[in-house]
């Protein structure tokens, strides 16, 4: 499977997304977390992510975030700014992913992966973040003085700029964050509770998007996508697709790039850094 086949963007995506994922599945990230002053799982998550934007007021966390209820995100934001700096909370996630992508880099692979992490950073460097706040949060972040370091920070970029584009996608078609995680389970590609329970939903909330996706045309009683709700996800998922075309194009050796990315995404995910299934719908390389 090379960049030239049939969505080539939605290949890139899955060769460097489980690099940056790590972030979210191995322990490491909350231990760090907690050795700075930030204790609780999901405080490490909201304060890492979102530490690029400075001290921002949860509703625009909530609304570059997308995807969660705003009880959740309100929950730890700001409050972990009042145990944790912006700054201390890039750091504890610069020195966990070097940890991590330290432990499972092949000794042999390091100047593939260096030449790897140029070519990446060459397609950052040319992408455009107009209307891409969280992607240019990141992309201000100041570069590490380590490879695995600037590795995982050109993968974050890439994977938020590509999810930033995916909110467009998405609310253009007129789906909320909620509805779209809602056909996302109804193509049958994660399951409710997994998405419920990671996402701060309320069964109230829950019951009221499914209801309004049932009455549009979306979602068929047995809570499974129509034939409409199936070509609006289609349509989400190319558009996301399409938007993302520069960081292919800006690629350089953008076949060789992705199969070095793929093997050490591949060496996360067969190490169990990166669990199957999953609330952020990462594939398997």
């Amino acid at each position: 499977m090379t960049l030239s086949d049939v969505n080539p963007e939605r290949i890139l995506w899955r060769a460097y997304e489980p690099i940056h994922a790590i972030c979210y599945f191995d322990p490491l990230f909350a231990t760090v977390m907690a050795e700075s002053g930030l204790t609780g799982w999901w405080n490490g998550y909201f304060a890492g992510r979102a530490a690029p934007l400075g001290a921002t007021p949860p509703e625009v966390v909530s609304a570059l975030f997308y995807g969660f209820a705003p009880a959740m995100v309100a929950r730890a934001i700001p409050k972990v700014w009042t145990r944790i700096t912006p700054r201390g909370a890039l750091d504890a996630r610069f020195d966990a992913a070097e940890r991590v992508l330290g432990e499972h880099a092949s000794a042999g692979s390091t100047d593939d992966l260096r030449r790897a992490t140029d070519n990446l950073e060459h397609a950052v460097d040319a992408l455009s973040h107009d209307g891409r706040a969280l992607a240019a949060a990141w992309s201000s972040v100041a570069r590490p003085a380590s490879m695995l370091g600037r590795l995982w920070l050109a993968t974050t970029v890439l994977r938020e700029h590509r999810g930033d584009g995916h909110v467009v996608a998405a609310t253009a078609a007129g789906l909320t964050g909620l509805q779209a995680s809602m056909t996302h389970i109804a193509g049958g590609h994660v399951d409710r509770t997994l998405i419920q329970d990671n996402r701060g939903w309320t069964d109230h909330q829950w019951d009221s998007a499914r209801r309004s996706l049932e009455d549009i045309g979306i979602l068929s009683r047995d809570g499974t996508l129509t034939d409409g709700g199936a070509a609006l996800r289609e349509q989400v998922e190319a558009t996301t697709d399409r938007l993302a075309t520069s960081s292919v194009r800006s690629l350089p050796d953008s076949d060789w790039t992705v199969r070095v990315l793929r093997s050490l995404s591949r060496a996360l995910v067969d190490r169990g850094v990166i669990p199957f299934p999953n609330p952020i719908g990462v594939p398997r390389p």
